[in-house]
């Protein structure tokens, strides 16, 4: 035996080398015995057949071993042939290990599960459930190992012991213990069902682990309890980390705090944030900044404080978590209490002030912003890397605003402020830049000092402000026109029917006295659309269900549309009421389907959607600027047509203009859309793409009925076609216009009525206080010089309150009711008028007993 074959640890139990069985053995050494001696008392004649039958199967047995131990099917078994590298390794093991078989029969164990276990000797050796399934802290879990071992599974577990196995009192003790199947192997000579247990002292390890976390425990109580404040923030600005010392001073409970529930927003004032986050660098550099800001409590009281921002770099100059520390500067006892008063007093000025500051120095370069500055170029990739100022403008203001820099590094004081647009892959945007000189050393190298005002939306209202004050001009001139047209287009029309009334169809005239009167009703119609655009049109407004309109007026589309256009209407669940005229409802939508059609000239689909509008979501739609938030029910119609141009979607509701060809479109379409839209409360708004289509978004109101509003609507009926117009009565006309009076005074003459005509209001009280105030009906135009209708029937009605009078006017019923008493009546007819138009309402309101606005 070699020097190192006698220091190598011997296994305390070994009998994997028992490959035979001694009961084997002595049962053929007695049966070839008993043979023999058969044999012997037999005569040889009849031993013999036996004795070479018996020495034949001895050979077989004999030459099939031979062969057996030629090929390696049979071989000798000693200690000596077993593999001397794994007996080493197993023996060499700090941790027990023990094969068993699975009738709990120890087959292995070396040194190390001796010592672990307690084991004096090979005889006091046990199994691991004996050994450790005594004590009740492990039974549990040398359970759930057996359990595996007979299963054929692996498994671990690690149990704590009040004391180690085999000792009384020496302290607690952590075991780790484990089992794994064995398959068979003849090499070894042990059948299949072996299992390996593993058992292992950690101890040590515990002990150390608990100790390590013992000491964070105590430096995360350092920090906590340190004071100064501490946090730490992502690269998103989440707070990942928070100190209790500055939970405190911001009226946190440090116990409720999540990783990343709180953001630098949520805890530093103003701009501050955006100072803070826009601090970058390159890959691999560590960059530390300080800030003078205000952090705002929980309860929304200020804190100023001064932070140490420390920020790591990692690939591709992504932020890490910062560690950033946060000293309180709120007032003290301090020797320099007045300049640490007048340092956070500048900066909360500077950091605070919705203006953009920033430094530049003699090159162009940023130095030094404050917070509205970071989140006004927040978008200027690079701020903070020597980035020049004029790079955050467009091209074509760069040379403009270079030359201001320049100015202000020769000392010039004073410096023309500019306008200018900002770079941005956005929507527009625009500022006013403000440009101080700084005098030599006054601020160390810097060369100017850069004041910025953000003016996007200022130019935006201004020019929603131009356009609305465009479209009213254009509205105020389409008005009056419409009203001076329609005295004109009145006079036509009624003398044509007086020339009617005096010729008989087979007169030569008569077709032409016709053509006459199709051709001014004709004109009457692109009146009413211009009225409709200057919001001066008569609405009959009713509770509508838009579902139901669209399903009436989609018979009409899709007549309108044609064959190579199709109609798609997608209605919401549930549309809320809204209050419109139908017939003016109808005719936006039919204007809005055909202006459709025409940008579809090789086909396509019209989409006509509704949904309602909640309070949040009308928030939500882009371009509806001027649109409060409210309910609202949607129309939008959708085409795939050829789209239009910003240039051209500037001046879509303005009368009068057309992409069309001459002949093929007046232009009237989409600002009769625009007014009746608008008068009726609503909202219209376009979005288009040139080749990808347009659409067109109407809002109306949701309307809820109040119980005064449920009034059953009485539809007056149909006049018989041979009713009588005629009449006794006496009726003062009023109307300034000679040529309509004068047909309106022809035409009721003629019914029987005796007529008194004046053409002012001021003319009609003296014929009132003439005739004694002898006088049925007062017929009067509304807009008239020296006197108008409505003061006229305020005068009237000192004398005769209960005088019947019915008004005409080219505007809107609204547009003079409300100068009117509340509780007035009246009846109106909008001009122009025919004969039997005038003759019927003038019939009636006298017939009424009492009369009421209608």
């Amino acid at each position: 035996m070699t020097k190192t074959e006698a220091r190598r640890p011997e296994p305390v139990i070994d009998k994997t080398d028992r490959g035979g069985s001694l009961g084997a053995l002595m049962l053929l050494a007695l049966g070839l015995v008993a043979a023999t001696a058969a044999f012997a008392l037999m005569r040889k004649e009849e031993a013999e057949p036996y004795i070479l039958g018996l020495l034949g199967v001895l050979a077989v047995v004999g030459v099939f071993s031979l062969f057996a131990l030629s090929i390696g099917l049979l071989r000798f078994i000693s200690k000596s042939d077993r593999n001397p590298l794994a007996e080493s390794f197993m023996n060499s093991l700090e941790d027990g290990v023990l094969l068993a078989d699975h009738n709990s029969r120890i087959v292995y164990a070396n040194q190390s599960y001796a010592e672990l276990t307690g084991a004096r000797g090979p005889a006091d050796v046990r199994t691991v459930e004996r050994v450790f399934s005594s004590d009740p802290d492990a039974a549990d879990a040398i359970f759930r190992l057996s359990q595996a071992a007979r299963a054929g599974r692996y498994a671990t577990e690690e149990v704590r012991l009040p004391n180690a196995v085999g000792e009384v009192a020496n302290g607690a003790r952590w075991y780790r213990i484990g089992v794994r199947p064995l398959e068979q192997d003849v090499a070894i000579g042990v059948g299949g069902g072996i299992a390996i247990w593993q058992v292992a002292d950690i101890t040590r390890d515990r002990t150390e682990q608990e100790n390590s976390f013992q000491e964070l425990q105590r430096v995360i109580n350092f920090l906590d309890h340190a004071p100064c404040g501490f946090f730490s923030s992502d690269s998103s600005g989440k707070l990942v980390y928070l100190n209790a010392t500055l939970a405190d001073w911001l009226g946190y409970d440090l116990t409720q705090f999540i990783s990343g529930e709180l953001t630098l927003k949520d805890i530093v004032r103003g701009e501050g944030a955006a100072l803070v986050e826009a601090l970058l660098g390159s890959e691999g550099e560590v960059k530390t900044e300080s800030f003078d800001i205000d952090l705002v409590t929980r309860s929304g009281t200020g804190l100023p404080v001064r932070l140490v921002h420390r920020v790591p770099f990692g690939a591709e100059g992504q932020a890490g978590d910062s560690r950033t520390l946060v000293i309180n500067r709120s007032a003290g006892n301090d020797d320099e209490e007045a300049l640490r008063a007048a340092e956070v007093r500048f900066s909360r000025f500077f950091n605070n002030t919705p203006v953009a500051i920033a430094s530049i120095d003699k090159a162009g370069r940023v130095e030094r912003t404050n917070g509205p500055f970071m989140r006004l170029f927040e978008q200027g990739e690079g701020l903070g890397k020597d980035v020049k100022l004029t790079e955050f403008v467009v091209e074509g203001d760069r040379a403009a605003l270079q030359n201001a820099l320049d100015e202000a590094a020769m000392g010039k004081s004073e410096i023309a402020p500019l306008d200018v647009s900002l770079e941005d892959k956005g929507d527009p945007r625009s500022a006013t830049f403000y440009v101080s000189a700084v005098q030599d050393g006054q601020i160390g190298e810097d060369a100017a000092v850069i004041y910025v005002l953000e003016t996007t939306q200022q130019r935006a209202l201004e020019a929603q402000f131009a356009q609305s004050q465009k479209m009213q001009a254009i509205g105020q001139l389409a008005g009056g026109v419409a009203h001076d047209f329609n005295n004109v287009l009145t006079a036509i029309i009624g003398f044509s029917d007086l020339l009617l009334a005096s010729h008989r169809p087979s007169d030569p005239a008569f077709q032409d006295i016709m053509n006459i009167k199709q051709n001014a009703t004709r004109a009457a119609g692109l009146v009413r659309q211009l009225l409709a655009f200057s919001r001066r049109q008569t609405l009959r407004p009713q509770e509508l269900a838009l579902a139901d309109v669209l399903a009436d007026v989609s018979i009409l589309l899709d007549r309108l549309l044609g064959e190579k256009v199709g109609l798609k209407l997608v209605h919401g669940r549930e549309l809320w009421p809204v209050m419109a005229d139908v017939n003016q409802l109808e005719q936006v939508i039919v204007n809005l389907a055909v202006n459709a059609r025409d940008a579809m000239e090789s086909g396509g689909e019209v989409a006509i959607r509704t949904l309602n509008v909640s309070e949040d979501a009308s928030r939500s739609y882009e371009n509806t600027r001027g649109m409060p938030a409210g309910e609202y029910v949607l129309i939008e119609v959708v085409d795939n047509g050829h789209g239009m141009s910003l240039e051209v979607m500037d001046k879509i509701f303005e009368p009068f203009f057309s992409t069309k060809e001459v002949g093929k479109g007046t232009g009237l379409g989409l600002s009769t859309v625009y007014g009746i839209v608008k008068q009726t409360g609503g909202y219209v708004f376009c979005t288009s793409e040139v080749g990808s289509g347009t659409t067109f978004r109407i809002f109306l109101p949701r309307y809820i009925a109040s119980e005064k509003d449920k009034v059953v609507e009485v539809k007056p009926e149909q006049e018989p076609t041979n009713a009588d117009l005629t009449g006794s009565a006496t009726i003062l006309l009023v109307e300034d216009e000679e040529a309509v009076r004068a047909f309106a005074a022809r035409a009721l003459s003629g019914r029987g009525y005796e007529v008194y005509q004046a053409g002012s209001g001021t003319e009609a009280l003296e014929i009132m206080e003439e005739t004694g105030g002898a006088v049925d009906l007062v017929v009067s135009d509304v807009v008239m010089p020296e006197m108008d209708g409505p003061s006229l029937l305020i005068e009237l009605r000192k004398t005769r309150p209960d005088l019947k009078i019915i008004f005409v006017s080219g505007y809107a019923e609204e547009a003079f009711e409300k100068n009117l008493p509340a509780e007035e009546s009246f009846t109106f007819l909008p001009k122009p008028f025919t004969l039997k138009e005038l003759a019927t309402t003038v019939k009636k309101t006298l017939e009424a007993k009492t009369q009421e606005r209608v």
